[in-house]
Order: C-alpha cells, then structure tokens, then sequence
C-alpha cells in the first residue's frame, strides 16, 4: 500500500511529519503512522507557550491497538495547539495533513531541519 507522503513535507524516523512556514512549524503523525496505529481514540498535547526540544515527548497518542508517543521534530515554543482533536481525534485517521495536524511550534533554529528526512528518504524507509 502506498502511503501519502507530502513533497513538501520534513519527516522523522518516529513518524512525525514537519511542514515548515518560514520559522513556524506544523507537526502531525504521518499517513503510515496513522494506519499503523489504527483507529485513534485519544490524543494529548502540550499547552500553548510550552517549550519543546526536538526529539523529545511532547505528546501521547492513544489508538485501540496501542499508545505511542509524540516526539518534536524541532525546538522551539509551541504557539498553537488543534484543541479540536482533544474532542474529536478522528481527523488522525481521516486527514493527517490537513484537518489533523497536532502543534505548530515557532522553531528556536533551522539547523535542526538537517536531521529530518525528506519525502522520498520516507517513502524508502517505510516500504511505500
């Protein structure tokens, strides 16, 4: 099966996609990461104006087949959260990269792009 993996879009090994806007940040679980999961019944996130630090938790997201984790793709201050999903996760499954992105951060460097991997790296290193 072929997963959507946006051209546009930063990736991380831990399935979090990254769309950069300038220095603003919106992150989101990859399409492969939503069907891996299953159906997600519970998503936490962080609070706005919290700091975080690139490959660290700063979420969890429960499905019914099991709770992973969220990890930053970059540091930086969280400046906005989709409360949305807190009510209502299905846009998780339904429309990752739109309706079911997770935080925006505004991101302390843009040296730490270097280390996500871009759309064809992902494609490679989920099989689609």
């Amino acid at each position: 099966m072929a997963f959507q993996t946006p051209e546009d879009n930063y990736y991380t090994k831990d399935h979090e996609w990254a769309q950069v806007d300038e220095n603003i940040v919106t992150v989101g679980i990859t399409d492969y990461a939503q069907d891996a999961l299953g159906e997600v019944v519970y998503v936490e996130l962080p609070e706005e104006g919290q700091k975080v630090t690139q490959n660290e938790r700063f979420g969890v997201v429960e499905s019914v087949k099991a709770v992973s984790d969220l990890f930053a793709p970059v540091s930086g201050t969280v400046i906005e959260v989709n409360q949305s999903l807190v009510d209502n996760p299905s846009p998780l499954n339904d429309d990752c990269y739109n309706d079911g992105w997770l935080i925006r951060i505004e991101m302390d460097t843009e040296k730490e792009l270097a280390v996500l991997v871009r759309a064809p790296e992902y494609r490679k290193m989920t099989g689609g």
